[in-house]
C-alpha cells in the first residue's frame, strides 16, 4: 500500500503551488464551473523550553460536488521536525454543507507511515466546521480524529476563531509512542485581523495534553505530556 499511494502524495504536492485563490467574488457555484483555492497558514512562538513553528497549507479545486483536497500540516521544535503529514483527498456532496471523502494520508513523520482516509468534512449546528476521519495505517492499525472550529466576528475585521481537536488509536504502539483510546487533544484559539481576505496576521494559543499510555511514553522519553504555547503567524490565501 505505502508503495502505491507515496506517489499520488507527490504528485498532490506538486501540483500545489499551481492552485490559486479564484473564487472570493463568487456568491454560487454554477453548474460545471469549476474554482480553487489554498489557504496557508506559518506561524513562530516559544513554550516554556523550546521554540516552536508550525504551518497547515488547505487547498482545494473543484465545483459544487466535486473536489480534490490538498492538505499538509506540521511542526518543528528547536528547528527539528516533531511531525509532518500530507494529505490527497476525493471529496464528494453528499448532504446539504456535508461532503464525504476518501483518499490517502502520509505522514513524513514521525515513523514515515501511509493511510487509507476516509471521513465527513462539512458544517455542524451552530456553525461549526467539522472534520471527522478514520484512518487505516499501512501495517493495519487503526486511528481517528474529530476536529471543530468555529469563527466569533468581534468586528468586520477582527475575528476570533475557538477550536478543539482529538485523536482517538486502536492499537498500542510503543514505536510511535500510541496507547490505545483517546491518546491526545489540542484546545486553542487564533484571533486574526483581516487586512484583507488575502493577508491576516493572527495570533494562536493553544494548549495541548497527552493521555494514558501516550502520556506515559512521552514521559519515558523525556517529553511533558502536556503543554501551552502562543505563537504568532500570518494567513494567506492565494
Amino acid at each position: 500500500m505505502t508503495i502505491m499511494t507515496k506517489p499520488l502524495v507527490i504528485a498532490a504536492l506538486m501540483a500545489l503551488p499551481g492552485l490559486s485563490y479564484a473564487a472570493e467574488n463568487a456568491t454560487h457555484d454554477h453548474v460545471g464551473a469549476t474554482y480553487h483555492a489554498v489557504r496557508l497558514e506559518t506561524d513562530y512562538g516559544r513554550t516554556k523550553s523550546a521554540d516552536t513553528a508550525s504551518w497547515d497549507i488547505d487547498a482545494w479545486i473543484g465545483g459544487d460536488t466535486h473536489k480534490l483536497k490538498l492538505i499538509s500540516e506540521g511542526e518543528l521544535t528547536d528547528g527539528d521536525i516533531e511531525h509532518a503529514e500530507v494529505w490527497g483527498l476525493y471529496s464528494r456532496n453528499i448532504a446539504t454543507f456535508w461532503d464525504g471523502q476518501i483518499g490517502v494520508r502520509y505522514d513524513a513523520e514521525p515513523k514515515g507511515h501511509t493511510y487509507l482516509t476516509v471521513g465527513v468534512e462539512g458544517l455542524a449546528p451552530y456553525f461549526f466546521e467539522t472534520g471527522a476521519h478514520l484512518f487505516m495505517r499501512d501495517d493495519g492499525a487503526v486511528s481517528a480524529r474529530l476536529r471543530q472550529e468555529n469563527e466569533w466576528l468581534l468586528t468586520n475585521r477582527l475575528i476570533m476563531q475557538p477550536y478543539a481537536e482529538v485523536n482517538l488509536n486502536a492499537r498500542e504502539d510503543a514505536l510511535t509512542g500510541l496507547g490505545t483510546g483517546l491518546t491526545s487533544a489540542e484546545i486553542g484559539v487564533q484571533t486574526r485581523y483581516e487586512f484583507s481576505r488575502r493577508f491576516a496576521p493572527y495570533i494562536d494559543l493553544r494548549y495541548e495534553r497527552k493521555f494514558g499510555n501516550t502520556a506515559d511514553f512521552a514521559r519515558s522519553n523525556g517529553e511533558k505530556p502536556e503543554s501551552l504555547s502562543l505563537n504568532a503567524g500570518i494567513r494567506w490565501l492565494f
